[in-house]
C-alpha cells in the first residue's frame, strides 16, 4: 500500500510521539517503521507504516504501508486506517503558515515542518489510553495497558516479532468491574462505566458525529473532563483545532517560547492559529523541558 500525503510530512516527530506510548504486545517500533495489531472487519489483522521524514527534497509524497496479517479482503479498511494513523490528509504548507505567522511559534515550525497529529486506529482504545493516562506518567500509563492487554486482550494465532494481542474490547474491560480495575476508585468506576456503555452501544464515538456532539456526551460523564475528551477528538476524531489548555506540560511550552501560560489567556492567544491549534498544542508540547516532553498520557 502506498499512503499519499502532503509534503513536508514530520515522519520521525511522528514516530517518536507513538515510541514512547508504544504498547508491548500490540504496537512495535522496526527502525523506522511503526507496527501494530488491529481489529479488521473480518478478524485480527497488522500493519506497518514506515514514517520517515519528507520534504520537498524527497522527490516522493508516499508512505510505504503493510498489511502484515490479517485478510487481504480488508486492504481497503487497513489502508484507511494507516492513513488516519499518519494524519495524511492534512495541509503541511497551510498549518505551517498559519503557525509560523505567530513570532512564538515560528522556530519551532521551522525546525519541524509538517508536523502531524499522531492518529489513532480505534476510539474506544484512545479513549481508554486516555483515562489510564490521567495523572500518571506515560511510562506507568504503558505498563499499566500492557498488563491489562496481556490479561484481557485477544491473541493472534501466530504472533508477529513481538505482536502478540489486540488491544482489549470494551466488553473484555467491562467484564472486571471497577473492583478488578487497579487505580483511583472514582478513575476505576469512570473506565468500567465507560466500557459498559461502549459495549453496550449507548456510548458512540463514530468518526461521523460532529466533535462537539462527542466532546458533550464525554464531559457529562462523571470523572471525564475537557482535557478526555479533546485529547480524544484531537487523536480519534481527527479535529486540526483542539488546544489542551490546560494540559500542565503545553503549558510549560507555552511559557517557554513566551506565550501566557494561564488556560484563559493562553486560549485568547490561540484564536490566531485556528483552525489549526492541535498542531500549535503539538509545537507547544516540544518546548517544554525534557522532563515533561512525554505528555501527554494516552
Amino acid at each position: 500500500m502506498a499512503i499519499e500525503v502532503r509534503t513536508p510530512f514530520a515522519g520521525r516527530e511522528l514516530l517518536a510521539f507513538l515510541r514512547h506510548r508504544a504498547l508491548v504486545g500490540v504496537e512495535r517500533i522496526d527502525g523506522a517503521a511503526y507496527q501494530r495489531t488491529v481489529a479488521l472487519a473480518h478478524g485480527p489483522g497488522a500493519i506497518r507504516v514506515e514514517l520517515s521524514d519528507l520534504g520537498p527534497e524527497a522527490g516522493r509524497s508516499t508512505l510505504a504501508a503493510t498489511l502484515l496479517a490479517g485478510d487481504p479482503v480488508d486492504l481497503d479498511e487497513a489502508a484507511a486506517l494507516c492513513r488516519r494513523l499518519v494524519d495524511a490528509d492534512a495541509d503541511p504548507a497551510g498549518i505551517d503558515a498559519t503557525l509560523a505567522a505567530d513570532p512564538h511559534l515560528a522556530a519551532s515550525v521551522a525546525q519541524i515542518p509538517g508536523i502531524r497529529v499522531p492518529g489513532a486506529v480505534d476510539g474506544a482504545e484512545i479513549l481508554f489510553r486516555a483515562l489510564w493516562g490521567q495523572q500518571v506518567s506515560v511510562a506507568a500509563a504503558r505498563t499499566a495497558l500492557a498488563r491489562l492487554t496481556a490479561q484481557l486482550g485477544e491473541e493472534l494465532d501466530e504472533p508477529l516479532a513481538g505482536l502478540t494481542h489486540l488491544f482489549p474490547t470494551p466488553a473484555a474491560i467491562a467484564g472486571l468491574s471497577a473492583a478488578g480495575i487497579a487505580g483511583p476508585r472514582r478513575r476505576a468506576e469512570t473506565i468500567a462505566s465507560a466500557a459498559r456503555d461502549l459495549a453496550a452501544g449507548t456510548l458512540d464515538l463514530s468518526t461521523d458525529r460532529p466533535t462537539r456532539d462527542v466532546v458533550a456526551d464525554l464531559v457529562r460523564r462523571p470523572g471525564i473532563g475537557p482535557w478526555t475528551a479533546g485529547y480524544l477528538a484531537m487523536r480519534w476524531l481527527g479535529d486540526p483545532d483542539v488546544l489542551l489548555s490546560g494540559d500542565l506540560v503545553l503549558r510549560q511550552g507555552a511559557a517557554r517560547v513566551g506565550l501566557p501560560s494561564t488556560p484563559a489567556a493562553l486560549s485568547a492567544h490561540s484564536r490566531r492559529w485556528q483552525p489549526y491549534c492541535s498542531y500549535a498544542g503539538l509545537h507547544l508540547w516540544r518546548a517544554a523541558p525534557a522532563v515533561g516532553r512525554t505528555a501527554p498520557g494516552g
